[in-house]
Formats: structure tokens, C-alpha cells, sequence
């Protein structure tokens, strides 16, 4: 009996192995695959930070001035955002900077040996109206104060038809 359930066992281990096996594609094959170029990127944000403190470090002075901090307390980000993620070649790149205004991107972009860039887009009909980004911070505090100057609010953050550029130089 045990001999039976190891040759079962052998067999189908065979079996799941040939299966997985990766096999070569001939050219003409591959030229009927077709596919999507980049990825898509989307996030319903719910950030939140207790506090980002500055902190002054210089010794006091006569006067009992210098040093002391500010802390922002209870730090929120939420709200919806998406991006594409693309491989653009120069001659792309180069006309993308163009449409986007960029009139020498020389100064930080060298047009006669520069590479592929990666762009990360925003699109403009991805995010839905009212589903912006938000920004808050409950409260700002001096010192080790408990009093707090109030709070800061950034509402309905629209970043839709942004777009970044990363490149190799």
C-alpha cells in the first residue's frame, strides 16, 4: 500500500513539474503577443503623523533668546490619488517637456545624450470631483506649551494633470 501512495505521489509531482515547465516562443509566435506598456497606481490616502517637531538648537543669549521649537500636532492627509507610470523615450520626453511648457530642458535634461525618462502621471479623469486631496494639522504648539496658535487646514488639493520626469544623468 505504501509503495502504491509513493508512486502516486511521484507521479503526480512529475505531472505538476511538466506543467510549469517554461517553453521557448519563436518569433513569429511572439509577434501575435500583445500587451500593455506601464503600470497604474491608485490610493485611497489615510495618512496620519502625531507631530513634526523643528527644534531650534542655538545656546540662549543673554537675553534668554534662542533655541526653543514649534511642533505641528496631529498631521491628516487623506483623500483619493492615482498615477500612471510610463518608459518614454528621448525623442517622447522631449516632446512631452514641450507640451508641458519646458522651453530649455537643457538646463536640467541633456538633450544629445540623454536616455529613457520615467514619467509618473496624474490623469485628469481618474479622481472624481470633491475626492481631492486634504491636508490638516489639528494644532501648532510652542515649546512644551499645552496652548496651541490653532490649526491649519489645505482642502480639496487637486494635483490632476500632474506630471513628474525621472532620468539617469
Amino acid at each position: 500500500m505504501q509503495i502504491i501512495k509513493t508512486a502516486v505521489a511521484a507521479a503526480l509531482a512529475t505531472l505538476a513539474f511538466s506543467a510549469s515547465a517554461m517553453t521557448p516562443i519563436q518569433d513569429a509566435e511572439l509577434s501575435t503577443v500583445s500587451g500593455q506598456d506601464g503600470v497604474s497606481i491608485a490610493a485611497n490616502l489615510n495618512i496620519k503623523i502625531d507631530s513634526f517637531t523643528y527644534t531650534d538648537t542655538d545656546a540662549l543669549d543673554a537675553n534668554g533668546l534662542g533655541g526653543g521649537s514649534v511642533s505641528f500636532n496631529g498631521i491628516k492627509v487623506n483623500g483619493l490619488i492615482a498615477a500612471n507610470i510610463d518608459i518614454l523615450s528621448k525623442a517622447s520626453f522631449l516632446q512631452a517637456a514641450g507640451a508641458a511648457g519646458v522651453t530649455n530642458p537643457g538646463t536640467f535634461y541633456n538633450p544629445a545624450t540623454g536616455g529613457d525618462v520615467v514619467q509618473i502621471a496624474i490623469p485628469q479623469s481618474v479622481v472624481a470631483d470633491g475626492h481631492y486631496l486634504n491636508v490638516s494639522v489639528d494644532a501648532i504648539k510652542m515649546g512644551n506649551s499645552a496652548a496651541s496658535f490653532g490649526s491649519v487646514a489645505m482642502n480639496q488639493i487637486d494635483m490632476r494633470g500632474t506630471t513628474v520626469w525621472i532620468f539617469a544623468h
